[in-house]
């Protein structure tokens, strides 16, 4: 099948963001959670989670334009810290309630099992039930001029998992708690099989 770009642009709208959220591959499933000074907590479920490097280690995550509010954006803006859980089998259908939209005086604990976690004095909640949490500082923001996106760039600051998904050599074997990726806007899957590979270099 081919698809041109003129055909994209006339696609029904839902068609079109089905398709076009698909074609990038599995994306990372993960829960950001922040805390307005205010105390109210906000969790929300991410896509587009990606390291962006290890010295400093830097995670990055984009969020829609802000046309309209963005809780996540506000409370990391206002505070400067958040957290990001992965989603792992086990909590998948409370995770995906988390992207409908709430007002802002709601917090998305409150309306789902989910359960807030607050680790030594960090000011945003951990989500108790993910096997991997991440401390996350914010450190800049790139507004992404062709269409209103901003890409969101943090530092991390804290780490916390299940022993069991270390390896020795500190690779962290994810399927270990059957932490889920994302196919698309809706359709969560979890990894069963893996092949590692040995870091590769030139032919003799």
């Amino acid at each position: 099948m081919h698809i041109t770009r003129q055909q994209i642009d006339e696609f029904p709208h839902l068609y079109k963001i089905n398709l076009m959220n698909s074609i990038s591959g599995y994306k990372p499933a993960n829960l950001i959670a922040t805390k307005s000074f205010d105390n109210i907590t906000n969790v929300a479920v991410f896509s587009s989670v990606v390291h962006y490097g290890s010295s400093p280690a830097i995670l990055g995550f984009v969020l829609r334009p802000t046309t309209v509010v963005r809780n996540t954006y506000n409370n990391i803006k206002e505070t400067g810290y958040y957290t990001i859980n992965a989603i792992n089998e086990a909590i998948i259908e409370e995770a995906h309630h988390t992207s409908a939209k709430y007002p802002s005086e709601i917090s998305e604990f409150d309306k789902t099992t989910l359960s807030e976690e607050f680790k030594n004095n960090f000011h945003a909640p951990f989500v108790a039930e993910s096997p991997l949490q991440i401390g996350m500082k914010f450190l800049e923001e790139h507004h992404i001029k062709a269409n209103g996106t901003i890409l969101v760039l943090g530092e991390v600051t804290d780490l916390y998992f299940k022993d069991s998904m270390l390896s020795e050599d500190g690779f962290l074997n994810l399927s270990e708690e059957k932490i889920a990726a994302i196919n698309g806007l809706d359709t969560y899957m979890v990894a069963e099989n893996y092949t590692r590979l040995s870091y590769q270099r030139p032919k003799e």
